[in-house]
């Protein structure tokens, strides 16, 4: 096949966003495309925005505007802008932005190869397919590390947060297909992935719009069987955490003990506001119960502050839940009204720098809690996930069950011999560095 010009990629936001890169990337491939490593010097530059907050909408917008300065020098050819920003505002980035030479949204990433063939016949691509699309198989070039990969099992919400616009972004929920989902999951495992991420807006419904069920238990099992080590879990919505799923969490020994789980509130009138479903009393029997069932269990969360209506006593009422359920990892958002969402509408709002304080003052709740989980770790010989050599600690590093990629803080290690990355290796916990743990290898790689 005759090789087509050069295509470098750029992913912005998510962890699915990054497999819907993934995929265009093999489609470029297939099609004769030479996938370049930077954007310096390709013929095009594809961007896979996201669109969710302000601050993923200014990163995304800087890096266009970092393209437009190559491409002014040139040292770039086309930009295309694909993803959850060109979704959002094509009408205003087609209006504002001259650098960007063609659009795909969030239903087009399968007509990736079409739209670059007219972009660089300089033409000016304008895909906007169907978000609610059945879901399209498509092959990925991985691109994390050898021993980690995520595995997405469905796409778009139907939850409807009064906060969020992914259902107008990503459409409907639509389940992968049981056996395809097996069938990469197979694919990966041969090639010899040690942690698999299970993905989506919300893990816990898969197979209800299929099958008429949730089948993620029974899904969960057959990835065990798989020559995995870890099966990481990304996200898991309160209300459909049911006691078949948590037997399963609790009993398979692959499956971590690691549940990340937004509530983004506890006050039960936010919550309902937030059009969450379930109220304080429902979190806190869910979290009890949880920890009564799952030993060693670290938690993670999203925390929004500043929803209109939330007034000192609201947000009082978060510290103390905080502080009382002790969920060991949380990420702290102030509220960013979002047009086309039912809480930009709202009334009794919450002045913005209001809510980064609330956020601010949360996250030190939150560091007083993690500085007592780091405190209890102490002594504790953990499996570790090396991913290499940290030259800057003159160590290695890498991450137990409680730390997911790229979310949460890493581990740092000594050890006597030279560890790869992707080994397991047993490591006592001595101390802790910047928030972070630190520790000392005790006997290798762990089989």
């Amino acid at each position: 096949m005759k090789q087509k010009a050069s295509v470098a990629f750029i992913s912005l936001g998510c962890a699915k966003n990054l497999v819907n890169t993934e995929q265009m990337m093999a489609l470029c491939r297939d099609a004769g495309y030479a996938l370049a490593s930077e954007p310096e010097g390709a013929d095009a530059v594809v961007i896979n925005t996201c669109g969710f907050i302000d601050s993923a909408k200014e990163e995304a917008i800087d890096n266009i505007l970092a393209m437009g300065e190559l491409k002014k020098r040139g040292q770039l050819k086309k930009i295309l802008v694909a993803g959850c920003l060109s979704q959002r505002y094509r009408d205003e980035m087609r209006d504002s932005m001259p650098e960007v030479d063609g659009m795909l949204g969030t239903g087009s990433y399968g007509e990736i190869v079409s739209a670059l063939d007219e972009l660089l016949a300089d033409g000016t691509p304008m895909r906007f397919g169907s978000i609610h699309a059945p879901i399209e198989e498509l092959d990925r070039v991985i691109t994390t590390p050898p021993y980690t990969a995520y595995l997405r099992i469905a796409e778009g919400c139907d939850n409807h947060c009064a906060f969020c616009v992914i259902p107008s972004l990503r459409g409907k929920y639509r389940s992968r297909m049981w056996e395809n989902v097996l069938a990469e999951a197979k694919k990966l495992s041969d090639m010899g992935v040690k942690e698999i991420i299970v993905i989506a807006q919300d893990i816990t419904r898969y197979g209800t719009d299929n099958y008429g069920r949730r089948r993620l238990p029974e899904l969960l099992r057959e990835l065990c069987k798989l020559d995995f080590h870890w099966v990481r879990l990304h996200y898991l919505y309160p209300d459909e955490l049911d006691d078949e799923l948590i037997d399963v969490i609790a009993s398979e020994p692959k499956v971590l003990k690691y549940l990340d789980i937004p509530i983004q509130h506890c006050n039960s009138a936010i919550l309902a506001a937030m059009n969450r479903r379930g109220d304080k009393d429902d979190l806190l029997a869910l979290f009890r119960r949880l920890r009564e069932r799952i030993p060693g269990l670290v938690l993670r969360t999203s925390i929004i502050t500043g929803l209109p209506g939330e007034g000192e006593a609201e947000f009082d009422e978060l510290c103390d839940f905080l502080r009382e359920v002790r969920i060991e990892r949380a990420g702290v958002f102030p509220y960013s009204p979002e047009e086309g969402t039912r809480a930009a509408l709202m009334e009794n709002r919450v002045d913005e720098e209001e809510a980064r304080r609330r956020a601010e003052l949360l996250v030190d709740v939150q560091s007083r809690i993690m500085d007592d989980y780091n405190e209890s770790m102490q002594g504790e010989i953990l499996e570790v996930l090396c991913e290499g050599f940290d030259p800057a600690s003159m160590g290695y590093v890498g991450r137990s069950y409680a730390e997911s990629v790229d979310i949460d803080g890493k581990i740092y290690f000594s050890s006597e011999r030279e560890p790869e990355a992707g080994e397991f290796v047993r490591v006592r916990i001595t101390g802790t560095m910047d928030g972070e743990l630190t520790g000392e290898d005790v006997e290798g790689e762990l089989t």
